[in-house]
């Protein structure tokens, strides 16, 4: 079983609705045990990160980066990164603005600074964007073209579930992707004593 973190912040529920997107991609594949925790409630206990194999990390994009709150969640991770405690891990990100370009790329860099800084391993999002192949533009998968990360857009003051179905599947595809890609990293040790145990 590996345990995987959803980390985010939303203030208007944008946010947390692409985060429960890629959570159910995410929980599709089998023995992986996944976790929506609020990066404000991270805030003053950190050491929880240590519970888990993987992360994946939201945030809106607010003036060309992370919001505030989920700022000061990866701020307070300092005592970890001293101690190169989150070293080896997993990572993703994801992020969400009202307009198709709104700077998002700059926020998916900070999150990899951020992980490259915990000496985590970053996985990025390998999903085709399908317009290419003639599915519409709002119906397609990755539509925003971002190979960083997981970028979703909904209009300005629209509700928060109001996306675009192409962001909505790219976001369950990018959690599953992620989980696989856990599977793979990590499980290869207990595949190779499978194996060696066939040939005895």
């Amino acid at each position: 079983m590996k345990k995987l973190a959803i980390i985010y912040h939303s203030a208007h529920g944008h946010t947390a609705h692409i985060a429960t997107q890629v959570f159910e991609g995410a929980n599709s594949v089998p023995s992986t045990e996944v976790h929506l925790l609020k990066a404000e409630d991270l805030t003053k206990t950190p050491e929880e990160l240590l519970k888990y194999d993987g992360y994946i990390l939201g945030s809106p994009t607010y003036l060309g980066g992370v919001s505030g709150p989920f700022k000061m969640f990866m701020d307070a991770t300092g005592c970890l990164w001293r101690t190169q405690k989150l070293k080896g891990k997993l990572a993703a990100g994801f992020t969400v603005s009202s307009l198709p370009s709104g700077d998002k790329q700059s926020t998916l860099m900070s999150m990899f600074v951020f992980c490259m800084q915990h000496g985590m391993l970053w996985i990025g999002n390998p999903i085709l964007p399908e317009q290419q192949t003639g599915i519409p533009y709002d119906d397609a998968a990755n539509r925003l073209g971002s190979w960083s990360g997981l970028m979703a857009q909904a209009g300005h003051s629209a509700p928060a579930d109001s996306f675009p179905a192409g962001d909505i599947k790219t976001a369950r595809m990018f959690g599953k992707n992620f989980s696989e890609a856990l599977h793979r990293v990590y499980g290869s040790n207990l595949v190779l004593a499978e194996e060696l145990e066939a040939l005895i």
